[in-house]
């Protein structure tokens, strides 16, 4: 019998998410995916400086707190062909790398793990087989069996409070649940570890952007300047006690993914192998290319290279090109906007439209139209074709075009679990790519450091550039895009500016292009290709549906932000 399954809202993500599976008994049949909140942010930064964009576009995203901004910035330089200092260049990567870091494990931990931890059950563990448990796959300091015991009370004390707190939203005693309760308990100890290194961690944003989230950003290079002398930190200054800080806090993220996060993802998805082949999506993958090593514009420099992955087929590597009329587009002809040349065009970002025509059925949505119009996504798609973007990309694309790094940890963790590499192409393996990718950005970070000293030590103290500063000396018209690889995938923010004023601006973000909804020809995106044949323990608890999602770290637009024509703010809420 066919049924209509809603999950509204999916939660653990950041934003507002529908997905709606349509069932054949408790197989899924084809899913669709919904984002219910508009965005519009676009539409606030029309009119205004340029230099000002990152400051609005960097509040799309709450959990994003540094990517947006940043992508607002390079499509500024990009547009005035605006180079910035070496040392500027390299702080950039170091604050990207370290978001990656930061997101990574709390999204593992916070947002994820609860799909496969089961923590009511952790209560039956026996410490001393936990802490043996954990010895055996890693040699973290916290693992002894008091440690373990202590973590058990503390989730004792939540349980028979009849109040879960942060461990509320799960499906305890789901029978799709496979870990024993020792490997649980560890599971829930790193959870709450996690909460705390976090918040050590994000102390790097603050040392060389002022404070996080939404660190400050500048166009021309970076908002800090660097001090040799000690005892000289300040909001804008960075001296040597604050670099030194830097140093220690790379170590402190480097020792928790390599002796934590990547031993419990390798651990947990021991027990779930069969989810290595279920959610692989469109079998397309793609990668704008980051992390520059000689300036933004020289792309072989990157340490992630930019490319396309079409059917599988690593030993083929498609060229992307942000500029090109006809390689990205995004279409609305599924979505909640209007575009002046009817619902079936495809426009590229420099032409893009927001502009709304929604005319469907009040919220709550009992079903949606998935004939017509069902999500404030659009649908992007490069040459037609939908693409997955984020971790699972990336890596493939790092061991397509033979980094040896890359390569050695997805090969010794692939032939721990006794796996091909096509195993990658799966649910868990989006999972385990994230955290793949986590070890090697913390590592390069240690590379970028060491390079920011070198020049720090060699006199070079310069982290901006002044030259075009001065919009009386830029074209009457010009237009760029800022990209990056952001934590969740590829992120373009495309600008055009005329007389020294914004009249356009497009942001295609991750989440869109994997979360977007059908196109005219019908094809889904990757969300909704990679739920299709999931077949669901108990349709009332859809944990496998939460699963497949979460693999891919869904980030929907988090708040609307508003100001009046004039910038000043129109409503304060607070909370007493």
């Amino acid at each position: 019998m066919s049924t209509r399954l809603v999950v509204d809202p999916v939660t653990r993500i950041e934003g507002h998410l529908r997905i709606e599976a349509q069932m054949d008994g408790n197989r899924i049949q084809s899913a669709y995916s919904s984002g219910t909140m508009v965005r519009g942010i676009e539409t606030i930064v029309r009119g205004r400086d340029p230099r000002d964009a990152w400051a609005f576009v960097q509040r799309i995203c709450g959990v994003c707190t540094l990517v947006h901004g940043l992508a607002g910035v390079r499509a500024v330089e990009d547009a005035l062909d605006y180079p910035i200092p070496p040392n500027a260049e390299l702080i950039r990567n170091l604050m990207v790398a370290a978001q990656y870091v930061h997101d990574h494990v709390m999204h593992f931990y916070h947002l994820h793990a609860l799909d496969w931890v089961d923590v009511v059950s952790a209560l039956s563990a026996d410490p001393k087989a936990t802490s043996e448990l954990a010895q055996s796959i890693s040699r973290h300091s916290k693992s002894s069996p008091g440690y373990f015991a202590d973590v058990q009370q503390k989730l004792k004390g939540f349980v028979e409070s009849g109040q879960l707190g942060i461990f509320a939203n799960g499906y305890w005693g789901h029978p799709a649940y496979r870990l024993p309760p020792e490997a649980n308990l560890m599971a829930v100890a790193h959870y709450l570890e996690a909460l705390a290194w976090q918040r050590e961690v994000a102390q790097l944003h603050a040392i060389f952007g002022g404070k996080n989230p939404h660190p400050n950003l500048v166009v021309g290079g970076v908002p800090c300047a660097i001090s040799i002398d000690s005892g000289n930190q300040s909001g804008t200054a960075v001296d040597m006690v604050g670099l030194e800080r830097v140093r220690s806090l790379i170590a402190e993220m480097h020792a928790f993914v390599e002796q934590v996060y990547l031993p419990d993802t390798v651990a947990i998805a021991g027990f779930y192998k069969d989810w290595f082949q279920m959610g692989e999506g469109v079998g397309n993958f793609m990668c704008y290319g980051d992390f520059p090593a000689n300036g933004f514009g020289d792309r072989s420099s990157y340490l992630v290279p930019g490319g396309v992955i079409l059917d599988r087929n690593l030993s083929d590597i498609r060229e992307v090109d942000l500029n090109a009329e006809g390689e990205i587009q995004e279409f609305v002809s599924r979505s909640w906007y209007a575009y002046g040349g009817g619902k079936d065009a495809g426009l590229h970002p420099y032409a893009g439209e927001t502009d709304f025509d929604y005319t469907g059925p009040e919220p709550p949505y009992q079903q949606l139209d998935v004939d017509g119009q069902y999500s404030w996504l659009k649908s992007p798609r490069w040459r037609g074709r939908p693409v997955e973007v984020g971790p699972l990309a990336r890596v493939l694309m790092l061991y397509a075009t033979g980094h040896e790094r890359t390569r050695e940890l997805a090969d010794a963790t692939l032939a721990s679990l006794d796996l091909p590499l096509d195993a990658l192409y799966s649910t868990m393996g989006r999972t385990a790519a994230r955290a793949l990718e986590t070890q090697i950005m913390v590592e390069a970070m240690d590379g970028w450091f060491d390079r920011l000293l070198a020049n720090i030590r060699g006199g070079d103290l310069r982290t901006f550039n002044e030259t075009l500063w001065d919009p009386s000396t830029w074209p009457s018209t010009a237009r760029g895009v800022g990209h990056l690889e952001a934590p969740r995938g590829a992120l373009g923010h495309w600008i055009v500016i005329e007389d020294g004023r914004t009249a356009n601006y497009q942001a295609v973000v991750p989440s869109t292009w994997n979360a977007g909804p059908r196109d005219a020809g019908g094809q889904p995106g990757p969300y909704e290709a990679a739920l299709q044949g999931h077949d669901l323990a108990d349709v009332d608890q859809p944990l496998e549906i939460l699963r497949t999602v979460h693999s891919f770290d869904p980030c929907i637009a988090c708040a609307v932000h508003l100001t009046d024509p004039d910038g000043e703010e129109v409503l304060r809420i607070r909370a007493r």
